[in-house]
């Protein structure tokens, strides 16, 4: 069976963007780098159309990098909007202060995030319950990352499933 795999983390190069892809993953996340070089993120969109995924980590709707340890003044939705015409497969957007909580996902932010830009965005952080899937459904987001609420026993992948698709 053939499963769509993504990468993130890391990728700091074309070399390393051609490598993993002739590997056979479906599509990479990018983040930080596209924050500190966007003309040369354009570009890799350009050259490896539909395979990039624009990573947004954000703290009260600020853009975070280095794996979080810095808060620029950059909003969210205003990176993405400045991406929103290269072809990207998709945005990734944390929320940090939900992620890993099993708290919820900051509905908001998620719905503010999908009326900025007509790129499939996907939810990440926070989701612990079929009602939290039900509730990105409804956005509608593109799909979640469903990570902690699986290894903690909360959500089952058969009720995300369901709740996705009522």
């Amino acid at each position: 069976m053939d499963v769509p795999c993504e990468l993130g983390g890391g990728i700091r190069d074309q070399q390393t963007i051609s490598s993993l892809l002739a590997l056979g993953l479906h599509r990479l996340v990018i983040g930080t780098l596209a924050i500190q070089q966007p003309d040369w993120f354009r570009s890799m969109c350009g050259k490896f159309p539909d395979r990039l995924v624009l990573g947004i980590d954000a703290r009260d709707g600020l853009v975070a990098t280095d794996g979080w340890l810095e808060t620029t003044s950059v909003r969210a939705t205003d990176l993405a909007q400045s991406f929103a015409k290269e072809p990207l497969a998709a945005i990734i957007y944390t929320d940090i202060a939900t992620d890993g909580m099993l708290s919820g996902p900051n509905l908001l932010a998620l719905r503010e995030m999908t009326r900025a830009v007509d790129v499939p965005v996907v939810a990440s952080g926070g989701v612990s319950s079929a009602a939290d899937v039900a509730h990105l459904a409804a956005i509608p987001m593109a799909g979640c990352i469903i990570g902690r609420a699986l290894y903690e026993g909360t959500l089952t992948l058969q009720d995300a499933l369901l709740a996705a698709n009522p």
